[in-house]
């Protein structure tokens, strides 16, 4: 296809592949086989990335364990031929609109406390940390989360008909739906509480309000199947009065920027439980960060560094470890049979997909049931380890709802995450590449020249 339809293009890529070759034929001269898998055409394919590297000044990952596992694994050959050319950016996000447009009161509240310029340097924010400890302070905090979940809780009630406790916790997973970043973890999580809240009455959790936003591409199936049970779990918690107010399920139609501006204030705890090194570096867990909300996530991605820089006493990390999975992948060890059998709350859920306490036809989630236990389409089963992190996520989940009874601890937590976000503005991010990879020279605009 591209021979045709960009022949000369084609040509000039040959002529790179030939002149390549040569050099990796230079370079390993006996080594048949990786002269082979990197080549930039073989096996009918043109290898584009291959192409990208071989011609690229830089290559770089989006967070510090994707250039890592770029430079170690999916790209080790080519880290190995061309080390200078890797390096790592942090994404970031600017604190302009998700924090200065969306959240207003707590801009003030920062402002007020440490002066302004954070909004061009977001390093300032750090002066914020000598309050952690100042109960007016807390109090104000506490106050201004409470403003922004009435906001959101008053758009849902209009828009959705939803009726929101803003005293609950407001537990909130927005992003893309891919089975990677495991809403079904989430929702699976969710129907293990719903089952401990009818069957034993002792259980007394704070109330907690889930919160679910995400859009699926138009075809792909397994994850619309997810969108598909999460509204039907929430629709059976919703209406089920035994819950007695502890427990509630949304997911937000139409997941978007203007709606995300209203979400991010309003979170108390950020859900970000991709899989260990699935995640690139992710963007939501920096807007939920800076806006005061604790992580609940594992470690991966910019999870990583949000938790060195805000300490992971003051959020929730858990789950297997990237080297962890790697190693399983690598034995082929993995049996999800295994966690069912000593966790029956476990089993319980799962089963639940298929015996029809959520589907009278017991075929609406089956192809979900069976991709954790046996594995379809071709696919090994729990390719995402599920299962293996659900007891791990239970524990973190408990963790959390004990913390949160502690209104003015959460709220130093909250306010130490908010000191700590500085590294975490798109403005770090631009300044690493105009330094190391753009190598662009500044122009000073003089401010009677802005309009």
């Amino acid at each position: 296809m591209f021979q045709s339809l960009l022949p000369r293009v084609y040509q000039i890529v040959e002529e790179i592949n030939r002149r390549f070759l040569i050099e990796l034929r230079a370079k390993y001269p006996s080594d048949y086989d990786k002269q082979n898998r990197m080549s930039i055409i073989h096996n009918g394919k043109i290898y584009m990335a291959w192409l990208a590297i071989h011609a690229g000044f830089s290559v770089n990952g989006v967070a510090a364990l994707h250039t890592e596992l770029l430079k170690n694994v999916e790209l080790k050959d080519w880290y190995e031929l061309y080390p200078k050319k890797f390096n790592n950016k942090t994404n970031g996000i600017t604190q302009r609109r998700w924090l200065k447009s969306s959240n207003p009161e707590l801009s003030e509240f920062i402002t007020k406390r440490i002066g302004s310029g954070w909004e061009k340097d977001l390093t300032l924010l750090k002066g914020l940390e000598k309050y952690a400890d100042d109960d007016a302070s807390l109090d104000e905090l506490i106050q201004i989360k409470r403003h922004n979940k009435e906001a959101l809780v008053e758009y849902l009630k209009h828009k959705q008909n939803e009726f929101l406790d803003p005293e609950s916790i407001f537990d909130v997973q927005v992003k893309r739906l891919h089975e990677y970043k495991r809403q079904l973890l989430n929702v699976l999580h969710i129907m293990y509480l719903y089952n401990r809240l009818i069957e034993d009455p002792s259980f007394n959790p704070p109330a907690r309000t889930f919160i679910f936003g995400a859009k699926a591409a138009s075809g792909y199936r397994r994850a619309k199947s997810i969108i598909k049970l999460i509204n039907t779990v929430s629709e059976r918690i919703n209406n089920d009065r035994r819950v007695g107010g502890k427990l509630r399920v949304v997911f937000i139609e139409n997941y978007r920027v203007s709606v995300a501006e209203k979400i991010f204030p309003a979170a108390d705890v950020s859900e970000q439980i991709s899989t260990a090194g699935k995640e690139a570096s992710g963007t939501s867990n920096m807007k939920f960060m800076v806006n005061g909300a604790l992580t609940m996530g594992t470690m991966d991605g910019a999870n990583i560094e949000i938790f060195e820089e805000a300490g992971k006493e003051n959020n929730f990390p858990f789950g297997l470890l990237t080297q962890e999975i790697q190693e399983m992948e690598k034995n082929h060890s993995y049996n999800p049979q295994q966690y069912l059998e000593r966790n029956p709350a476990l089993a319980k859920v799962v089963e639940q997909l298929v015996d029809g306490t959520y589907d009278p036809s017991r075929q609406e989630f089956k192809e979900l049931h069976d991709s954790l236990i046996y594995g379809v389409e071709g696919q090994r089963p729990d390719v995402y380890y599920v299962l293996a992190d659900f007891d791990l996520y239970v524990k973190a989940q408990e963790k959390l709802a004990e913390s949160y009874k502690d209104k003015k601890g959460w709220a130093r937590k909250a306010l130490i995450n908010i000191a700590n976000s500085g590294k975490f503005s798109s403005d770090r991010t631009i300044e690493d590449y105009v330094r190391d990879i753009w190598k662009i020279k500044k122009v000073q605009i003089a401010d009677s020249e802005v309009k």
